[in-house]
């Protein structure tokens, strides 16, 4: 009786010791992709539960609209999650710099970033804070683009300006292009100022086409005011005026392409790998659609982009994040499941030893975006002030094709802008 009462007492004692090996972790992502697809997102749990079967990971699904709010009222109430996936504009301008993020650079090993500066992108320095602290570990990274619609650029003659094969052409042709269309009857193209949705097409359109910058290197600044900047929006006024460009402010990027794939309209400029999968089955009979750089004044473009990836908010809990390390290094630098993470969110590997993760598959057309992954420029958008900086730019492009002064109004924008991060 003795041995059977020890022997109960050894098992009871046990039990504790078990439960506090498991460990619960939570995770909010926005919709990134399919990680916003609770199956997809369960089969990743699953496959890192195989490798950590004590690691609990819980998922909470956020969107744009009310999204920042809950992780705002989160932020407040001391509740956030212990994962959050998003890119740098949250991550690292706006929750890293209040202070409420985890350095991550112990994830940022010798092999880790070779392997990711491999892939032709300087992303470092944007998941970096001002204080020098890795706020974010990346898993994809895109850049976006415009779309022609083929069919119509051949009959109108405007093949002619474009390098189909690199996807490039510049600015010159591009309004050689524009003027094509429109005397062969079509409308070419709309500069759609109605908000801020897919505002990073008007914004790569003007800095592209005389080489102006959005933001400094140092992200401390905005400067399209630059003589570039003003040239680039000067050049769009008078196109516009022309006639063989349209601008409306009643419209923001959706609308625009929705224009373009029901034949509306020959161009789009707001258009990217995902943009054609989610709208395949709306293209009207006889819209070839061939994806584009924007044009730029030598042929070289630099293309508005982003990276996406896992931030961790500091709850103060050591054992919480080890567990949270453990599930973004799986998610992230794991050769089997890393292009599987990746793969989900519709994007490109920032990790260059993924290689090609679309050919052959079902989303076999996003390959054909690779072609503009080497054009990614700088990740300005983590420039403090941003959010404002969006309304003033929709407003800007308004009072400009309105008949406004460029630049004149230009140094208000600047103004306004510039203000915000001080």
């Amino acid at each position: 009786m003795k041995k059977l009462f020890a022997l109960v007492l050894c098992l009871a004692l046990l039990v504790p010791a078990f439960a506090l090996a498991q460990t619960e972790i939570t995770l909010w992502t926005y919709p990134i992709g399919n990680w916003t697809d609770a199956e997809t997102v369960d089969g990743i749990i699953a496959n890192f539960n195989e490798k950590f079967p004590d690691i609990k990971v819980s998922v909470q699904y956020l969107d744009y609209t009310s999204g920042d709010d809950q992780v705002t009222t989160a932020i407040e109430a001391g509740t956030t999650p212990d994962i959050i996936m998003e890119g740098p504009e949250r991550l690292v301008a706006n929750w890293g710099a209040a202070g409420k993020m985890l350095d991550l650079s112990d994830l940022w090993t010798e092999e880790s970033s070779a392997d990711i500066a491999a892939a032709g992108a300087t992303l470092k320095a944007t998941c970096t804070g001002a204080d020098g602290k890795l706020y974010l570990y990346p898993l994809c990274m895109t850049t976006h683009c415009m779309v022609i619609d083929r069919a119509a650029f051949e009959k109108a003659g405007a093949l002619q300006y474009i390098d189909e094969e690199n996807r490039t052409w510049t600015t010159e042709q591009f309004r050689s292009a524009m003027k094509a269309l429109t005397d062969a009857g079509y409308l070419s193209g709309i500069v759609y100022c109605g908000g801020q949705g897919g505002d990073q097409g008007t914004r790569a359109l003007v800095y592209n086409l005389y080489g102006a910058q959005f933001a400094n290197a140092e992200h401390t600044a905005y400067t399209i005011g630059s003589e570039a900047g003003i040239k680039g929006l000067t050049l769009l006024q008078e196109m516009v005026n022309e006639g063989i460009l349209t601008a409306d402010p009643g419209i923001v990027a959706g609308d625009a392409i929705a224009l373009f794939c029901n034949g509306t309209t020959a161009t789009c400029f707001c258009w990217n790998a995902s943009s054609a999968a989610s709208n395949k089955a709306t293209i009207a009979e006889g819209i070839e659609p061939l994806a584009m750089a924007f044009p730029s004044d030598d042929g070289v473009p630099v293309l508005d982009g982003g990276i996406w990836g896992f931030g961790l908010f500091d709850n103060g809990d050591e054992a919480k994040v080890a567990a949270a390390k453990e599930f973004i290094r799986f998610v992230c630098d794991d050769p089997q499941q890393g292009p599987k993470s990746v793969y989900a969110t519709g994007f490109f590997p920032v990790r260059a030893s993924f290689g090609d993760i679309y050919t052959g598959t079902e989303k076999a057309e996003y390959a054909d975006y690779g072609v503009f992954m080497p054009y990614l420029g700088d990740i300005y958008q983590v420039t403090p002030g941003w959010a404002a900086q969006r309304t003033e730019w929709w407003n800007l492009l308004q009072r400009i094709f309105a008949g406004g002064d460029v630049t004149a109004e230009v140094a208000v924008y600047t103004e306004n802008v510039n203000a915000n991060i001080k």
